[in-house]
């Protein structure tokens, strides 16, 4: 039960309305946010969107040899590891606060 009676639907609805609005300007910043990773000191660098969509990846030319490209193949992926272990972090951190209240989070988002 709500202290005091029943709750004010009105009031419910507009904080629903307002909560939506502000997890839906949240997820267009994180899409527009880029973060990087790199790996072997900066020889592989990759980019991904604070919503984790892979969108760059530089490799040096220092990094490849044909000889050895499971060594290139290890840097990619520890790059691209990184960069989406700091978007969850932005995930995080910006999506957090506005999903406390709904018990852990919202299926269908990343966190």
């Amino acid at each position: 039960m709500f202290p005091g009676g029943q709750p004010n639907m009105q009031q419910l609805l507009k904080q629903a309305q307002k909560m939506q609005e502000e997890l839906g300007k949240a997820q267009k910043e994180l899409a527009e946010t880029k973060v990087s990773g790199s790996a072997g000191g900066g020889l592989v660098e990759a980019t991904v969107t604070g919503a984790g969509e892979l969108v760059a990846l530089t490799i040096a030319p220092a990094a490849v040899d044909p000889e050895d490209t499971e060594t290139l193949a290890d840097l990619v992926l520890a790059a691209v590891r990184d960069a989406t272990a700091a978007a969850q972090k932005l995930q995080a951190e910006r999506m957090g606060p506005l999903t406390q209240g709904l018990g852990g989070g919202i299926p269908g988002l990343p966190f």
